[in-house]
């Protein structure tokens, strides 16, 4: 298992536009950068809603999140942003948290920003 993800064990099927009819699928490290910007994306919310974090600590985690997915997911913005929405939708609070308390440092050196 390379890092927390094995390549082709997540897939997401997305639309690639309002009138395509084809698939978009992301796999593999393309995946994996997904649920890591959606972990970070998802905990900084949630964090700031609970008031455990400054809206400034949650803008940071949002830069992040939008950095690993310009720099290691392909495709338009707006096949992204479907894509965490998929992502966020299979996910339940409790495991998206348990998987920030596990892998968050493990997704910034996965998916380096710099």
């Amino acid at each position: 298992m390379r890092d927390w993800v094995m390549a082709g064990v997540l897939s997401l099927c997305l639309p690639l536009s309002a009138t395509a009819q084809s698939q978009r699928i992301y796999e593999g490290e393309e995946a994996a950068a997904l649920r890591c910007a959606n972990t970070l994306a998802f905990t900084a919310v949630e964090l700031s809603r609970a008031k455990l974090i400054e809206d400034a600590e949650k803008e940071v985690m949002l830069g992040i999140t939008i950095l690993i997915l310009e720099r290691h997911v392909s495709g338009t913005w707006q096949q992204k942003k479907k894509a965490l929405a998929v992502m966020r939708d299979r996910r339940s609070l409790p495991d998206t948290l348990e998987d920030y308390r596990r892998n968050a440092a493990r997704c910034l050196r996965q998916f380096p920003i710099n």
